[in-house]
């Protein structure tokens, strides 16, 4: 028998993991059973009608593993397990950006020799990871004995996960819409940027177009961009040294509030000093991005949720952002102002179009957004030791 010990990492900076939470699976190479587990679960017992004397915890081919709740009682839990499926974003709460949980594996082949999984799959909680075969990588060496003597697992093998929105969404989720002080006109949402408004005029909830099934979609106000969720960039004001914006983030959804959400804008303006007065904010490390991104969350128990929406009004949480003027770059022509991309949860926002953008008095912007991609992996590691010499 063997003593396996999985951690999952999420290493997207602001992509996190929701509630119901992650759901790891994978297919046994031969044999194999899960006689115990702590930290996690698997959701299925199977098929144990072999072992006469001690029942596995879990005999299927190609066992679902979940987390443990919070509230796990202590002989169940494990070191860094037991977040309720939650993984937070890395650059959010790097502490709760992964999970660990042990499993002793058993009915082992005739040379006690570990066997790499197979198909490895990653629900977080829906769709969207595809994940690669596990593969050697360096063992993982631990320290015990306070520090004073290092152990080295027999085997570590590490799967990497990448997300696709394509995958996960067959359709957007968010739209950005814009306005200014030195124009009354409003830049809506494109008109059907995350689906087309199917009910009629005076219906106040309508049914998302969505690829799955009708009891799982989800039911938003009836609007002409028909996202559940709008991001509104407003610049307020335009000082000698400053200029202040205003960011709210709306939601349409009437079923779903959204917890710990983020929201990330692309703008070079996040080169320079900043002051964020209603969320958290960090200014994140890219690579190959012209422009600065600057990532934003709610405060814990201020702003932190996202209400769902009533059939009156929407949920909503705001900010107001004052940004130092860099005097080389900083103008309020050609959509310098607005964001190039908007991300909700990791998820790309709908822009408009950029000759829609609110025009200065003696001009129109025509400046097309920058487009860019921020990348997503979780990484998987699967280590084992050796218990004993029997199965």
């Amino acid at each position: 028998m063997l003593q396996a010990k999985i951690t999952i990492q999420n290493y997207y900076q602001y992509r996190h993991v929701e509630k119901p939470g992650w759901q790891l699976g994978w297919t046994w190479a031969g044999n194999e059973v899960i006689w115990s587990m702590s930290g996690a679960f698997a959701t299925k017992q199977g098929n144990c009608s072999t072992f006469k004397f001690e029942i596995p915890h879990c005999c299927k081919k190609d066992p679902i593993i979940v987390d443990l709740a919070l509230e796990a009682p202590r002989e169940k839990r494990s070191d860094g397990c037991c977040h309720g499926g939650f993984l937070a974003a890395s650059a959010i709460n790097p502490f709760k950006s992964f999970v660990s949980f042990g499993m002793k594996v058993g009915n082992l082949r005739g040379n006690y020799t570990a066997h790499k999984p197979l198909n490895i799959t990653l629900m977080a909680p829906g769709l969207g990871y595809t994940c690669d075969e596990f593969v050697d990588t360096d063992p993982t060496i631990s320290s015990v004995i306070e520090g004073k003597r290092q152990e080295q697992v027999i085997r570590t093998w590490k799967s990497t996960c990448t997300y696709s929105t394509f995958l996960a969404n067959r359709s957007p989720i968010c739209c950005v819409s814009l306005s200014t002080f030195y124009n009354p006109e409003v830049t809506p949402c494109r008109l059907c940027s995350c689906g087309c408004k199917l009910a009629d005029n005076e219906a106040k909830s309508c049914i998302r177009q969505s690829s799955l099934p009708l009891s799982e979609r989800e039911l938003v106000q009836c609007t002409d961009h028909m996202c559940p969720l709008r991001v509104h960039w407003h610049i307020m004001k335009n000082y000698r040294n400053y200029w202040r914006v205003k960011l709210t983030i709306s939601n349409y959804n009437l079923g779903k509030n959204y917890s710990n959400w983020n929201v990330v804008v692309q703008h070079p303006g996040f080169s320079q000093q900043s002051t964020v007065f209603s969320f958290n904010n960090t200014v994140l490390p890219t690579v190959g991005v012209p422009d600065e991104v600057a990532l934003f969350w709610g405060l814990d128990f201020y702003n932190d949720a996202l209400l769902q929406a009533e059939e009156k009004q929407v949920g909503s949480v705001t900010t107001e952002i004052l940004l130092l003027k860099d005097m080389n770059s900083f103008t309020l022509s050609n959509g310098w102002a607005f964001p190039r991309r908007v991300y909700f949860n990791g998820e790309n926002c709908e822009m408009p179009l950029p000759d829609t953008f609110p025009m200065l008095p003696n001009g129109c912007s025509k400046k097309n957004p920058y487009s860019s991609h921020l990348s997503l992996l979780f990484l998987i590691y699967l280590t084992y030791k050796t218990l004993n010499f029997w199965s």
